[in-house]
């Protein structure tokens, strides 16, 4: 759902020349500057190259996934794929709200992302971590799990509310979208990006009548 949020602020932007999205399926979206590779193992990917930047929003929910296989998508398939990259690529990765950077506390999927950022900041990358609370998808965009399609349509009225009472907990794939091409562009004065920081990143990269 995340991938699809930042695809879509990646075509709309002129600053963007070129775009290579990387799954299991294809994404059903048409462009000239879109490019598709379908690779089922995504653990055996070759080198990339030829890109300043890497937006990382694959993932999977720790409810109902054995420890095991949560751990093995979530750290080492995102540790596979940034040792891919050249040297200074820009590795943007998608980890959440409570993420542990300590590795010691109680939440096992809390202790994994945070293992995870702590090993992608020790890379020869210009990593970041984005750490969303609650996303609301927009413009069409939906989520691959079925029960999260029906959680996030019963909330999608309640989404005005959400954001009134809850500003520093809630955001939206456009947000993210936009918060992730401006750090791909600046930078950001600090590694770990909350999300005050992603709202307040794409309200200044909003482009002018969005």
């Amino acid at each position: 759902m995340v991938g699809q949020g930042v695809l879509r602020e990646c075509l709309r932007d002129e600053r963007v020349e070129a775009v290579l999205v990387v799954g299991r399926s294809p994404v059903g979206t048409s462009h000239p500057k879109l490019r598709e590779a379908v690779e089922q193992d995504l653990f055996a990917l070759a080198p990339i190259t030829g890109y300043d930047t890497c937006f990382f929003c694959l993932g999977v929910s720790s409810v109902g996934v054995a420890p095991e296989e949560y751990e093995r998508i979530t750290y080492q398939l995102t540790l596979s794929v940034a040792r891919k990259l050249p040297a200074d690529t820009t590795f943007v990765y998608v980890s959440g709200a409570g993420t542990d950077s300590t590795e010691r506390g109680r939440v096992r999927w809390a202790r994994v992302k945070g293992a995870t950022e702590n090993a992608l900041a020790r890379l020869p990358l210009r990593t970041f971590a984005f750490r969303p609370g609650y996303i609301q998808p927009l413009h069409g965009i939906t989520s691959k799990t079925p029960l999260y399609r029906v959680l996030y349509r019963v909330a999608m009225p309640l989404y005005p509310v959400l954001k009134r009472l809850f500003p520093r907990a809630v955001t939206t794939t456009e947000d993210i979208g936009l918060a992730m091409l401006a750090v791909a562009s600046s930078g950001y004065e600090k590694p770990i990006l909350e999300n005050t920081d992603i709202t307040a990143l794409a309200r200044r990269d909003r482009p002018a009548g969005s």
